[in-house]
């Protein structure tokens, strides 16, 4: 827990002088980043709090911060007295704006660095604030900035462009750029800005490692119908193959250059230079994504913007032929790492041999470092024993660190980066004798895990139709858990990704699009008993066409393919609970992951890890598909939330 008392002081001195009564701290950095880099956690400097999501608001006397369900248990063990939890979500917990009109008053102003809140949060602050004449002031100089020592503070990442060849990207980047320009004439626009760092690194098929665990550099990109511009931090990592590969000269100049070229300008000119386009150019209509910064968006005339969801999004989530075959190939070493690794924890833990969460995570770590194509860990492994694993997004420490024991769940949700793909998996185990309540929480979430899996679904359906499905058999025992069910995952780049997911709050996700063909996202349902364990049984999964009997309507029904290849732990499944439909799926999932991965791990002479799959094969074969429960409790529920779900759709429709 890290003393917040002198830093409150520090701002709350530099609010007084700039004017301020109320100062917003955000998590994102200037490209609206999920993940940011040490040199701009900046709401972690302030607050003391290390979680991915959360705002946090301070005013003369009061310091608050909102997070959602994943941090409730985090945000309480890291913040110090000196600051409210807010709950996002939970009854009786106010909104940031309600909150910040309920200590303010009229006259008050708000101060915040527009270039770290996105276009429509800002608007909605705004918007709220102004009722009770409480202004929102844009705060240029940034007041974090201004009390974070710069001995203390990591300096900026500039970390070395990595240029990823048509072996791994399986499309050229003329090719994609022609692509956009399609799409930019289709939305009778005539230039997009690009802010989205994922969106940048795809686009021009590079990568490098300013953020950790995310393959990504920052830039922000410009293209029009004329001219394609990159604006680099940093512009001596202009090698001579990154500008050979956007056929470009060594300063970045296409003078003399033919075919499409690449002009690679300073980071800090991209901003005027997109004001510039109304005035210079032809251009009438700039297309700006709503995830972009309000400084972005402030920066053109309003009559200029259009705001809308970036083209890139989908195209960059639907992928290509290549990159569907990576993602299937990198899974398979990645599993291969993460058996034998589970294969020798399991049996030395079972030895009495001490491990820990940390020299665990760390071990895994080495597993999937010596696979080929392995660039690193995609996010930082959560290894969570006991009631650690109830803390949905823990991250173990010297201070919070458990054994792992023959006595209590272990969690375990790690993933890796490959040229070829990005991996995300999650299972649980308990390597003892498991309570009741411990088996029949896995053996729900795996039910849940299972029916999302067997779902088939009509084109146009999104993923917030079908979440219900995967909660279902929690909540027929009065269950649940507080994150959504799946999130898109990129290729060799974020973990999280969109415009898809699966999750049942759509107001948080406005510019959510529909679940498209060969679209990869995860399904992860799961089940957290505070103080004491955790379950979660995470599997990236492709988005595949169904075969079906009939199609009506004409249209193309879809399903899912699964990609993560770990079997489930026999020891925590209560088969009678299992309906025959999830016991079958469940027979040939661990066959898949026999034929796909076994194979491999015997040819490699990894004995042991081929032991530890073949006996949960072995173990799933015996299994009778007649069910051994009442085969109306669980079907009649799930067809019960089905029906709800269908009619929430036609509802939506028809208003």
């Amino acid at each position: 827990m890290t003393n917040t008392t002198q830093r409150l002081i520090d701002l709350r001195a530099n609010m007084s002088t700039a004017g301020y009564q109320a100062y917003i701290v955000p998590t994102e950095d200037a490209h609206q980043s999920e993940y940011v880099s040490p040199h701009d956690e900046r709401r972690v400097y302030i607050s003391g709090f290390t979680g991915s999501a959360g705002i946090a608001v301070i005013t003369d006397s009061k310091a608050a911060l909102w997070t959602d369900g994943r941090y409730f248990l985090q945000g309480g063990q890291q913040l110090d007295c000196n600051w409210i939890l807010m709950k996002s979500g939970e009854k009786g917990v106010p909104t940031t704006s309600e909150w910040i009109r309920a200590v303010l008053s009229s006259g008050n102003k708000v101060g915040v660095d527009p270039t770290l809140m996105p276009i429509s949060t800002w608007q909605s602050y705004e918007s709220k604030l102004k009722e009770d004449n409480i202004l929102m002031e844009k705060d240029g100089n940034n007041l974090i900035d201004q009390i974070w020592p710069f001995s203390e503070r990591p300096p900026e990442p500039n970390s070395p462009l990595l240029v990823l060849n048509m072996t791994f990207s399986g499309r050229s980047w003329p090719d994609k750029v022609e692509d956009v320009r399609k799409k930019i004439i289709e939305g009778k626009t005539q230039a997009l800005f690009v802010t989205a760092l994922d969106e940048v690194a795809w686009l021009f098929n590079l990568r490098a490692a300013d953020i950790d665990y995310n393959p990504v550099f920052f830039a922000y990109a410009i293209v029009d119908l004329a001219r394609i511009r990159l604006y680099l931090k940093n512009i001596t990592r202009l090698t001579s193959e990154v500008a050979q590969h956007l056929n470009t000269g060594s300063n970045g100049s296409c003078s003399g250059s033919t075919g499409a070229c690449v002009e690679v300008l300073p980071y800090t000119q991209a901003l005027s230079d997109m004001a510039l386009e109304q005035s210079v150019t032809n251009v009438t209509k700039i297309w700006i994504s709503p995830h972009s910064s309000y400084a972005v968006y402030s920066s053109v005339n309003e009559s200029v913007a259009t705001v809308d969801s970036s083209p890139i999004l989908l195209l960059k989530a639907v992928k290509n032929d290549v990159e569907r075959e990576g993602m299937r190939e990198c899974h398979i070493r990645d599993a291969m790492a993460l058996i034998e690794f589970m294969a020798m924890l399991e049996k030395s833990v079972k030895a009495g041999n001490p491990w820990d969460e940390i020299s665990a995570s760390d071990s895994l770590e080495s597993y999937r470092r010596a696979q080929l194509y392995n660039k690193g860990l995609s996010f930082e492994t959560i290894s969570g024993a006991g009631p650690n694993g109830a803390v949905i997004h823990y991250a173990a420490r010297e201070n919070t660190k458990r054994n792992i024991t023959t006595n209590e769940m272990y969690l375990l949700d790690s993933g890796g980066q490959y040229l070829d793909g990005t991996t995300d998996v999650t299972r649980t185990f308990h390597f003892g004798t498991p309570t009741d309540m411990e088996k029949e929480a896995y053996t729900r979430v795996l039910m849940g895990s299972i029916d999302l899996a067997l779902v088939v679904w009509p084109e146009g359906v999104y993923g917030r139709d079908i979440d219900a499905i995967a909660r279902s058999p929690l909540w027929s025992n009065g269950w649940d858990y507080r994150h959504g069910t799946g999130h898109g995952i990129g290729a060799f780049l974020s973990v999280h990704e969109g415009p898809a997911q699966v999750g049942m709050a759509r107001g948080r996700y406005p510019f959510e699009q529909a679940l498209h063909k060969d679209m990869f996202l995860s399904n992860e349902p799961g089940y957290y008993e505070d103080g004491k364990f955790g379950v979660r049984l995470e599997t990236i999964v492709m988005v595949t066409k169904a075969n079906t009997k009939y199609k009506f309507g004409n249209k193309t029904y879809l399903t899912w393919e699964p990609i993560t290849l770990v079997p489930f732990e026999p020891t925590l499944i209560k088969t009678e609970l299992l309906t025959s439909k999830q016991l079958t799926w469940l027979k040939n999932y661990h066959k898949l992951c026999l034929d796909r991965v076994g194979g491999r791990l015997k040819s490699a002479n990894r004995n042991d890890a081929y032991a530890w799959i073949e006996t949960r094969y072995n173990w799933s074969q015996g299994l009778s598909t007649e069910p051994t429960a009442k085969p109306c409790s669980t079907s009649t529920g799930t067809r019960s939330i089905i029906n709800l779900s269908i009619l929430v759709v036609c509802l939506m429709s028809y208003f």
